[in-house]
């Protein structure tokens, strides 16, 4: 079942005649006594968001009607759309809505990354070979960050493009660890380590920031008098914000000032610069192998 979630989407959609004239409110609470009544008859069911122009976009491609309820169904089924649909497991769609389209924006940022992961190291069984060493290299990297970040929950952040003007692409991830024993952070870990093998395997440009537990002032303790010190005040008592510069596909930790520049350009993209942040230098992180070589990671 293909849910439209969005108010903007339903209204874009609606002049297909596919909601019978349902308005927004009422057209999700019949979803929801649908879904209710299948779950309670057993049924699995999967949703995926129903978007007005990719739903338009599918149809153009595929010679659909987008008012045949037919068209519907082939969006709500085709396995070749983002990622594995969502399984509903009985919640209240005013609970469910905001959990479906966090997933759902991972699998698009996952389904983005991949294409660009693809393009990078080739379809041959020697590209093969190079997305498995891209893929165990960012899962090290991966837990590399958790084990640096330590007890809490901490925001991990990336955005990389190809080196000639490729496609920016980005993703988000919480890492939280629970008495040393790292949490399962489902698809956006996923969508993190594809879009940071798509980075590495295009020999990419791009940041990653940790951002530590606000609770907990992150692991490690700023040293005193470093360039991201305050001029007064207790430096621990501020969640520090750690870096990474990707360059040529290969992560080098940042400066402090590095990091305050990188929140900076982020504040001037639109989004919020942290308040009362320690920017603090990167940690050593593992290495590619081979990445001594000329021409990238990859060699």
């Amino acid at each position: 079942m293909a849910l439209a979630v969005r108010a903007g989407d339903f209204a874009g959609l609606a002049r297909y005649g596919l909601f019978g004239g349902l308005g927004h409110q009422d057209y999700l609470r019949r979803a929801e006594e649908q879904l209710t009544a299948l779950y309670r008859q057993g049924l699995e069911v999967h949703l995926r968001v129903l978007e007005a122009e990719d739903y338009e976009d599918y149809c153009e491609a595929l010679g659909l009607d987008p008012r045949a309820p037919a068209a519907r169904v082939a969006y709500a089924g085709d396995p070749e759309l983002a990622g594995e649909p969502f399984v509903y497991a009985g919640e209240r769609l005013a609970e469910l809505l905001p959990v479906l389209m966090d997933d759902h924006r991972a699998r698009v940022r996952m389904s983005v990354a991949c294409a660009a992961l693809l393009d990078a190291v080739g379809d041959d069984p020697a590209g093969q070979r190079r997305m498995a060493a891209v893929m165990r290299y960012v899962t090290s990297v991966y837990l590399a960050l958790a084990e640096g970040a330590g007890e809490g929950c901490h925001l991990l952040t990336l955005r990389c493009h190809g080196p000639e003007d490729g496609e920016e692409l980005t993703s988000a991830v919480d890492v939280c660890v629970e008495q040393g024993r790292l949490l399962p952070a489902g698809r956006d870990t996923e969508a993190f380590c594809v879009t940071l093998a798509a980075g590495v395997a295009s020999g990419g440009e791009g940041a990653l920031l940790l951002h530590g537990d606000p609770s907990t002032g992150g692991r490690s303790e700023p040293e005193p008098g470093g360039p991201g010190d305050p001029p007064t005040g207790d430096a621990r008592a501020r969640p520090p914000v750690r870096g990474w510069a990707l360059a040529d596909g290969r992560l080098r930790p940042m400066t402090a000032h590095e990091v305050f520049d990188e929140l900076a350009d982020d504040a001037a993209r639109g989004l919020p610069f942290p308040p009362g942040v320690d920017p603090r230098p990167g940690f050593p992180l593992p290495g590619f192998p081979g990445s001594g070589e000329r021409g990238g990671p990859l060699g």
